[in-house]
């Protein structure tokens, strides 16, 4: 079963759309937009499993220049 989850990044101020357009280009990120709020970034990502999910947010999206904080959002279906 496919894991999906929403991304919320804070950047460094006046980088929303260099590390949105950074984050688009790795596999997994099926849609990665700049927006306004409390949050930068929004990133709707998917993986086989939570493993990899984990593994895609600290090695590939967390490693992108510019973001300070994330926060992982998994969605469930109840």
């Amino acid at each position: 079963m496919v894991v999906h989850a929403y991304i919320l990044i804070q950047t460094e101020v006046g980088k929303a759309a260099e590390v949105a357009a950074n984050i688009a280009k790795i596999k997994g990120v099926t849609l990665a937009e700049d927006v306004t709020g409390p949050y930068d970034v929004i990133v709707r990502a998917e993986a086989n499993n939570v493993d990899e999910l984990g593994k895609l947010v600290i090695a590939q999206v967390q490693g992108v220049p510019g973001i300070t904080r994330t926060l992982t959002c998994p969605v469930v279906h109840v």
